[in-house]
């Protein structure tokens, strides 16, 4: 089920699926659209390891304190990474077998894959915004060239 979101630039509400080939874009302004969905084990390889860009994972609980300082911060990060990045939250207590998958054993836990391929995990809420940004560009960079 496709998620409805606001793009940036010229406010339009556009249709956006967790798993799509490519990057979305606003039909009306071409801008990039921040690209954050849900998923749980069912959906967890089509939304995040097929995705066609690299993808930061939100391993969280919704009993989790830390878990739910850093959530903007992370929103945050698919706006400002926009078209470079997708975002997929993953509520633990829903989905057991991906928190097992990476061998989670604390929460937040922060991944960014590259394909099904682990590039980066952060432990626990980066310090500050900025940090998370700093640390996912970082992870980025360290990537080969962008995807078309």
């Amino acid at each position: 089920m496709a998620d409805i979101i606001e793009c940036p630039a010229c406010r339009r509400r556009v249709r956006v699926p967790p798993a799509a080939a490519g990057r979305p874009r606003c039909p009306a302004c071409k801008g990039w659209l921040p690209w954050l969905v849900n998923a749980d084990g069912g959906d967890f390889d089509a939304v995040a390891a097929q995705s066609p860009v690299p993808v930061l994972v939100d391993l969280w609980a919704p009993w989790c304190g830390p878990c739910r300082m850093v959530a903007p911060a992370v929103e945050q990060v698919a706006r400002d990474l926009a078209g470079r990045l997708k975002v997929v939250k993953v509520n633990i207590d829903e989905a057991p077998a991906v928190a097992g998958r990476y061998s989670v054993q604390a929460v937040p836990t922060l991944l960014v894959l590259d394909g099904s391929r682990e590039v980066a995990r952060q432990v626990g809420a980066p310090p500050s915004p900025a940090a998370l940004r700093t640390w996912v560009e970082e992870a980025l960079s360290s990537l080969p060239a962008a995807r078309p």
